[in-house]
This record gives C-alpha cells, structure tokens and sequence, in this order.
C-alpha cells in the first residue's frame, strides 16, 4: 500500500458533550491534530479524558457535537454527519472480540466474507497466508479457547488486517498481557507495520509502548480533552528494543513522563480517576 496515498485524519476542533441537556459532561473541547497517511500515532492521557470517544468516532460507533472529522479530505464525521462503521476504519478493542464459536480461520474471514469483499476460498487463502507470516501455523482450526491471550491478541490484529483498512484503532490492546507477552507483542505489532504501513490511531497508558510503537505521540488534557503537547519520536525505523537503552529515548521518556504527570494531577485533583 502507498503509504502517502491512504488514510490522512485530520481532527479539526472536535468537540463532545454527553448528555447536552442533562448534566452537560465536556469529554472534548476544540480538539484538533493530525494522523498522516501511514504514521504510527499513539494517544495519551488520563483515564476519562475522551482518548476513546474520538476513536470511536473515527470508527463510526459515536457522534461529535462540533468541529469535523475527515479522512483522505472527505468529511467523515460532523455534527450533522456520522459516517457508518466500515472495513476501512478497523477497530481492536482491549477486551478482545473474538467468536468463541468460531475457529482462528473462521475468524479472521468473516469480515470480508460478510461484507462481500472477498469469496470465501480467497479469504481462507490469505487468512491462512497470514498466520503463517507471522509464525502461527496450524492455528487455523482451533478456537480462542485454546489460545493463549497473546495468540488472541495477534489473532485478532490479523483480523483487522484482513479487510486491508486505510486506518487501524487499537484501544489499549495490550493492556491484560504480562510484560514477556506485551513485548512479544510490540514485536509482532512493529513488524507488520514496517511490512504493510498502513495509519495506526493507538491508545494507551504505557508510555514505554507509546514510544516505543509510535511516529507521534498526542498528549491529551484532562478533561474536557484537548492537545496539549505533540511529541515526536524521532527514532529510527525498524525498531529493536536496544533502542531503550539510548540516550535519545530517555529523554523522550523523560519529557513525556513530565507532561502526562502534570495532567494525571489535574485529573487527581479535580476527582477523577488517576492514570493506571
């Protein structure tokens, strides 16, 4: 995939009120960046500050009450327009949905198969191709019962990655997994990304895996939720976790420690939950 061609999101003073009638809850006020075709972007802030809502309304599951959205220059979400959930906006969501039902194949094709995109033979073909390239043979036909979290997890990405969306969402995907299964994870998220750039809309608490995945990192007030510092992670790419325990890491550690702790406290002290 062109990696400039694909998947720019442009957030331009978004706004969300919940309950505009009742207790009028500001969970986003005049937010505004960007995600570039095939960047890296992770989110961060504290716990209850509208990091969720606005992938969910990239995502098409909710609304905004001011300011745009666009995708590729075209209006995707305003407060007169919410664009349908679609195979190129894919969502992972941290719970895992995975069909207990279904086996790791059946799995991976029923979106294309159900949204027509593809036959089922051609579904099983590229499904099974997947698994493969990422080292997760003879997985096909077993169900998630029988996976460990971290092969749902991978299972799950492979999923989204199927229906070959402009942009992927992951919402704190990682966030169960011990710290062994959370690197093997970074691993396998970064190689797939290196493999295929495609634009990654990425929340978390963890600010080592913010900046170890990450081309930006979006700093997120408490709320109401707006920008309150960009960073980026000028790190070169592909990434090998040695790159830790360099001087340049640290001090993006450091300065993003600095600032999301800052809002943590504000979000403390205002009575919401602190960050995890």
């Amino acid at each position: 995939m062109n990696k400039a061609a694909n998947g720019k999101i442009e957030i331009v003073n978004a706004g969300k009120i919940y309950d505009p009638a009742g207790i009028h809850v500001v969970a986003v006020e005049n937010c505004s960046f960007n995600l570039e075709a095939g960047q890296f972007v992770s989110v961060v802030g504290p716990s209850g500050c509208g990091k969720s809502t606005l992938l969910n309304t990239i995502a098409g599951f909710d609304t905004i009450t001011s300011g745009e959205i666009l995708m590729d220059g075209e209006l995707l979400a305003s407060p007169e327009i919410q664009t349908p959930p679609g195979p190129d906006r894919v969502v992972v969501f941290q719970g895992g949905a995975l069909f207990p039902w279904k086996t790791v194949s059946e799995n991976i094709i029923y979106g294309p198969v159900i949204q027509k995109n593809m036959e089922r033979p051609e579904a099983e073909k590229m499904a099974i191709s997947l698994l493969n390239r990422v080292g997760l043979t003879k997985v096909e036909t077993k169900y998630p019962s029988e996976l460990s979290s971290g092969v749902q997890r991978r299972v799950e990405i492979l999923r989204a990655l199927i229906n070959q969306p402009k942009i992927m969402m992951l919402d704190e995907p990682f966030r169960a997994l011990d710290a062994v299964a959370k690197s093997v994870m970074h691993n396998f998220l970064l190689e797939l990304f290196d493999e295929n750039p495609r634009t990654m809309f990425f929340i978390t608490h963890d600010l080592d895996e913010a900046i170890y995945l990450s081309d930006l990192v979006v700093v997120m007030t408490t709320r109401p939720a707006k920008v309150k510092k960009i960073i980026k992670i000028d790190l070169p790419r592909p990434r090998r976790l040695d790159v830790i325990k360099t001087e340049i890491y640290r001090n993006i550690k450091a300065d993003l420690l600095s600032i999301v702790h800052e809002e943590a406290l504000k979000a403390f002290k205002a009575g919401e939950r602190e960050m995890a």
